[in-house]
């Protein structure tokens, strides 16, 4: 197959645009000068003038939780809280009678007047059936009296708030490990392997339309990797997974003598996902001023990597607040001289607000970032009352750029939504919607975003020879757009489209012919 008439991207500076694209079996052949003779008898597609980039990876995906979302409440956009119930009230009217309602999305800071939830606003429009709401950040559970009723009030957890009124009762939100701990055992529990399977396909296919020819899966306390097996055998992955396993499941890793890379081209075991602290919205994040909630200390951290790199696996851990941000480096750099000569190739998740002292000390270390440029426009106003005072240091996508890390770019989806192309755009504009870019000195180029939804997460699955560039012998993963991003006006960035997607030779989004 030929790719023709149109520019191709390659992603690699020796040479960065080639003409066309020659693709045998699930190999790139070739560019100009050897696609002629690439195979004996080509199909040619004639690109007219589109683009082609390499595929794009979504480096921080919920994928089990994002599938699910799919099929939940959507609370995600409520301008208030009435607006929230009222979507629940629709949703509780339709289920059968003591069935959960679930949903996603909601965020107070969003609503207005901003008002913290509780039961009662559940148990006026769903008084039978248990109701559970996971907050936008995924770090707050808001539930109704019955649902608060089948835990029996076990709630308290190490790591969890359990807020409560004036009386000492539980308002009807959890935090944090509480949060956790209640849906995984109580809501997620109750479905199916059939059933996330039969969610997760749909989701896929979703994804394959937006450019998606590789995810690297947060799922994995949640049983992702069984699940993704299951449509692994039945060939049924159009994209690659690089799939987490919790810090809490270490020992039984050691014990198995499971290690990192463990599978095949399309899923793959990877890496071990850890929590310092909580969030933004949810007010948790842990921060220099002693305020948040601390999930993983410092030395914990440090020994968790320690037992990660003895059963050589990388690790990731969530870092939202500057103090959880500075804790989590200092355990990197503590236990350096154990995991830096195997090679691993460990990440801070989300590293979304830091002291400036702290910015270099990434690349120092050798830590990548893996953030979320969607994130920081949508987050802008939480940031600027919540952080008052500090935003300004937050969402430093540039900074961290500037100072020589690794940045790599993802959808932290079900939060953000499961889309590079708004990533990309996010980054580059640093706004969402018609306001003016929010800490415009924070803003990537086009290049820069495209690098780190593209080359940089391939890098940190150790695939940096074999996928996120356009060249001879890597894997043809690549997105089909409708123009080139890198030729086009800044503002016009949102316009562009997702024309096709193709994972391993294989058309996994709209093959051609094309209109």
């Amino acid at each position: 197959m030929i790719l023709e008439n149109g520019v191709i991207r390659t992603m690699d500076p020796a040479l960065p645009e080639a003409a066309a694209l020659a693709i045998a079996g699930d190999r790139i052949a070739g560019g100009v000068g050897t696609h002629e003779t690439a195979l004996a008898s080509p199909e040619r597609i004639d690109l007219r003038g589109r683009c082609v980039l390499p595929g794009f990876t979504d480096s921080h995906v919920h994928f089990l939780l994002w599938s699910l979302a799919q099929d939940e409440v959507q609370l995600k956009g409520a301008q208030t809280l009435e607006e929230a119930v009222a979507r629940v009230a629709e949703a509780a009217a339709q289920a059968p009678r003591g069935a959960w309602v679930r949903g996603s999305g909601w965020r107070s800071g969003d609503w207005s007047p901003s008002v913290e939830p509780t039961k009662e606003d559940l148990d006026a429009v769903a008084p039978d059936s248990p109701v559970a709401l996971i907050a936008r950040d995924g770090h707050s559970l808001w539930l109704n009296s019955a649902a608060l009723a089948s835990a029996d009030g076990d709630l308290q957890v190490d790591g969890g708030v359990v807020e409560r009124d004036e009386s000492g009762d539980p308002t009807g939100v959890l935090r944090e490990e509480s949060a956790w701990e209640f849906r995984r055992e109580r809501v997620l529990a109750a479905i199916s392997d059939d059933a996330w399977v039969e969610l997760m396909r749909p989701a896929l296919r979703l994804a394959a339309s937006r450019g998606v020819t590789a995810i690297h899966d947060k799922d994995g306390w949640l049983g992702a990797l069984p699940r993704f097996q299951r449509l692994r055998r039945e060939d049924a992955l159009p994209l690659r997974v690089w799939q987490s396993l919790p810090a809490a499941m270490l020992d039984e890793i050691a014990a198995v003598g499971l290690s990192s890379g463990l599978g095949d081209n399309y899923l793959r075991v990877g890496y071990i996902k850890a929590f310092m602290d909580g969030t933004l919205g949810s007010e948790t994040a842990r921060l220099l001023d002693g305020s948040g909630v601390e999930i993983t200390s410092r030395d914990e951290l440090a020994d968790i990597v320690r037992r990660a790199a003895a059963a050589g696996f990388p690790v990731a851990v969530h870092a939202i607040g500057d103090l959880a941000n500075r804790e989590a480096l200092d355990a990197f750099e503590e236990t350096r001289e154990l995991w830096a000569p195997l090679g691993l190739r460990h990440r801070i998740e989300h590293a979304q607000l830091l002291a400036w002292e702290d910015v270099p000390r990434f690349s120092a270390v050798g830590v990548a970032a893996s953030v979320q440029f969607s994130h920081g426009p949508s987050d802008r106003d939480l940031a600027d009352r919540i952080w008052a005072g500090m935003a300004e240091r937050s969402y430093a996508y540039r900074s961290l750029w500037d100072a020589g890390t690794l940045v790599a770019n993802g959808s932290d989806a079900p939060v953000e939504e499961l889309d590079p192309l708004a990533g990309i755009c996010a980054g580059v504009l640093r706004t969402l919607d018609d306001r003016p870019a929010w800490h415009r000195e924070q803003a990537l180029t086009v290049e820069q975003a495209l690098q780190a939804t593209t080359v940089n997460p391939a890098w940190l699955t150790g695939d940096e020879r074999r996928r996120g560039k356009l060249l001879p012998g890597y894997l043809a993963d690549l997105v089909v757009l409708d123009r080139d991003p890198l030729s086009c006006e800044p503002g016009e960035l949102p316009e562009i489209s997702i024309v096709a997607t193709m994972c391993g030779g294989r058309w996994t989004h709209n093959p051609p012919p094309w209109d």
